[in-house]
């Protein structure tokens, strides 16, 4: 619906409006119209003596009728809509061939630097001494710059769970940012500066870095370190071929564990390095609606299966990550479809643990994903500004969604560790 059309009908109804509450009115209106598709006299008719509190408890009651009695005031969050068209993330189909690549000085003659330059010889190649600012202006526009560099200072940290939540323990290695998938709820779009895809070509310094930190273990029998927060463990591996020396690294190490994080397809320097049982490969997955709708250019859940079951036969361990949970009409049977194809296809015994997360993003990352995916389906449902102060479904929602989730998963995986991610203490210890 058009944001002119809704201006004007407020204007109608109640004239004189001050701009902080037109603006409310007219976020409650347009997010009615896109999750309902009504009318707009359907959605705020016209009343004698309307005024902006009759009007906005109308269209709260509307927009959030699950949460509206239940929910504080200070949890709806309407911040002024602002939708440009300019900023549409393109969703054509297209490989990943940076136009322009951007190698550091320090590691122009580095493997990563050679392969690069054999496998997208159409790219200028510009030298960089590592400080000018490269990439695009647009996040929908990464794609268009590698960077191939030195990375000096991030080299092994914690996890950036949510401020106040359960954390599980897990030790992040920063191989790398950026991705060539287009998850409408990434939260990359909301928080790369740096728009381009980054690359390190020195894994061996983060691997030296290994064996003098102290790492936490969480709810596992020994710390677990992993890629992935930052980009897709796997989606350039063809390229950095990062696995190759990650596995023999990890081999001779069998009192960590070491996990690739992806939703990617891309497996076969995993195949090649050799099966690990302290290296495990863990997919993202998702409910087919979601995976459809809002997973652009991931592979399909099968097909994710498929190579799951590859790399356990060569000798790994896996994971599963079902986050973000996404709450919709008929959740629970989608997501239960995705438990059922996955105890159909997968060697039990090889899952070493899956988490559990439901859908939350910062408020500024609300206002990217509406104005690059303006159709997206995720943002219907009933967010409000929670313990951390992410919007997510309520307390109420989340706890049914785990209720129903985590005790079938822990009856159809009896073997693997079940734990819930970034969630509500208060939450995270009722499972």
């Amino acid at each position: 619906m058009q944001l002119n059309a809704i201006e004007t009908y407020l204007g109608q109804l109640l004239p004189g409006l001050g701009v902080n509450k037109q603006r409310e009115l007219v976020r409650l209106i347009y997010e009615i119209a896109k999750r309902n598709g009504s009318e707009l006299s359907a959605i705020l008719p016209a009343e004698k003596n309307l005024n902006f509190e009759r009007a906005k408890k109308i269209l709260l009651q509307k927009r959030y009728p699950v949460n509206f009695k239940i929910a504080r005031k200070d949890q709806f969050y309407l911040p002024k809509l602002d939708l440009d068209p300019s900023q549409q993330a393109d969703l054509t189909p297209r490989p990943f061939s940076p136009k322009t690549i951007y190698i550091e000085t320090s590691v122009k003659n580095s493997p990563l630097a050679v392969r690069a330059r054999a496998m997208f010889p159409q790219a200028q190649f510009l030298e960089t001494d590592g400080k000018t600012q490269v990439g695009s202006p647009y996040f929908s526009n990464r794609l268009d710059t590698l960077l191939i560099h030195r990375e000096k200072y991030d080299f092994l940290k914690p996890c950036p769970c949510s401020c106040g939540s359960a954390g599980c323990g897990y030790n992040l290695v920063n191989l790398g940012f950026g991705c060539r998938f287009e998850c409408e709820y990434c939260f990359l779009q909301q928080y790369q500066n740096l728009h381009a895809v980054l690359l390190p070509a020195n894994v061996e310094e983060f691997l030296t870095k290994i064996d003098e930190a102290h790492f936490r273990t969480g709810p596992f029998d020994r710390p677990r370190i992993g890629s992935g927060e930052f980009t897709d463990s796997l989606v350039f591996d063809d390229l950095t071929q990062y696995s190759a020396q990650i596995v023999p690294f990890f081999r001779t190490r069998p009192h960590l564990q070491f996990e690739f994080k992806t939703k990617s397809t891309n497996i076969k320097g995993l195949l090649q390095a050799g099966g690990c049982e302290n290296v495990v490969a863990s997919w993202s997955v998702n409910a087919a609606p979601i995976t459809d709708l809002a997973e652009h250019f991931t592979p399909k859940l099968s097909a994710r299966l498929q190579a799951a079951c590859q790399v356990a036969q060569a000798g790994y361990r896996l994971g599963f990550h079902f986050d973000p949970v996404v709450i919709y009409e008929g959740y629970q049977a989608d997501y239960a479809r995705v438990v059922q194809e996955m105890a159909d296809v997968l060697p039990h015994e090889k899952i070493a643990w899956i988490s559990v997360g439901t859908l939350r993003f910062s408020r500024e990352l609300k206002k990217q994903i509406e104005t690059r995916f303006v159709h997206n389906k995720i943002l219907d449902g009933e967010f409000l500004l929670d313990f951390d102060g992410k919007m997510r479904y309520s307390a109420g929602q989340r706890l049914e969604a785990y209720r129903f989730l985590v005790p079938l998963l822990r009856k159809t995986f009896p073997q693997s560790i079940v734990y819930l991610c970034m969630e509500d203490p208060q939450v995270a210890n009722r499972f």
